[in-house]
């Protein structure tokens, strides 16, 4: 089996890559046969990661969350995942390659880097925290998908107010679908992180008796709950909407990439398991 998997580490970013290039290359041409092209290439990229996903966690007999470098391998996964099904169910299909790429650049950094680990902490094996920890990387994939259009409803606002009518807005949707579609991932995303946080509740006081609530992650995952919260609460009763809308999401996103580094790279906390 470890031959299969190390195969299809290398694939992997290869997919992803050719999978960029089908929605990068429709969206400079604008040609509607690639349409099913384009979705034929997203499936596979995800059926293949998804069988990869799965036979990593029977070999190392754990889910593949024991450190950064498999945490992107999944994160990768559920974004792509995220937009698959985004696409599906609004047949909005012009941003698609602003978001593979951040799936590309996650798998191919996970790819260079993973390790197989056969020994593992006796608490990486319990399933709730597996659900825990699918929960909480949907909800930031959420997150990473509201930031995209929230950089993309930028971008077209600034065309706009500069009149200009190139690549940009021909392709994409107009302000308010993009506006819409980055409060509905952020919405997506804040459920998930909320299911995240309450098995973690539950959970956290049996697997680290001594936790601390001043740790590092749990701060800056309370932060980025409370953000989007606000954005999602003065959307709905305050009809805030535009720039103070999706700045409030980019923000939200800039501090849970932020979390992440401190937390695995720059800090002791009892979320980094290496």
């Amino acid at each position: 089996m470890l031959p299969v998997i190390h195969f299809l580490n290398i694939l992997l970013p290869i997919l992803y890559l050719g999978t960029f290039s089908v929605y990068f290359y429709d969206f400079m041409r604008g040609e509607k046969k690639f349409i099913n092209v384009k979705r034929l290439f997203i499936f596979i990229t995800l059926l293949i990661h998804l069988f990869y996903l799965m036979i990593r966690t029977f070999e190392f007999e754990h889910p593949p969350i024991t450190n950064v470098f498999e945490i992107f391998t999944v994160l990768a996964f559920s974004i792509t995942f995220s937009y698959f099904l985004l696409e599906l169910i609004t047949d909005i299909r012009g941003t698609g390659p602003f978001i593979i790429i951040i799936s590309f650049v996650f798998q191919l950094i996970s790819s260079m880097f993973i390790v197989d680990q056969f020994e593992v902490k006796e608490v990486l094996k319990n399933n709730l925290l597996g659900i825990h920890v699918i929960n909480a990387l949907l909800g930031y994939s959420g997150f990473t998908i509201s930031a995209v259009y929230g950089f993309l409803y930028l971008t077209l606002y600034k065309d706009l107010k500069d009149n200009r009518f190139g690549l940009i807005f021909n392709r994409l949707p107009n302000l308010e679908v993009l506006e819409k579609l980055s409060f509905y991932s952020a919405v997506l995303g804040f459920i998930l992180l909320t299911i995240a946080i309450i098995i973690g509740v539950i959970w956290l006081p049996q697997a680290f008796p001594k936790f601390s609530f001043i740790d590092p992650k749990l701060i800056g995952t309370a932060l980025v709950w409370l953000l989007y919260g606000i954005g999602i609460f003065t959307k709905i009763f305050s009809r805030w909407r535009g720039k103070k809308l999706v700045l409030l999401s980019i923000t939200g996103f800039v501090i849970a990439i932020f979390s992440t580094i401190l937390t695995n790279f720059l800090s002791r906390s009892f979320h980094s398991f290496y």
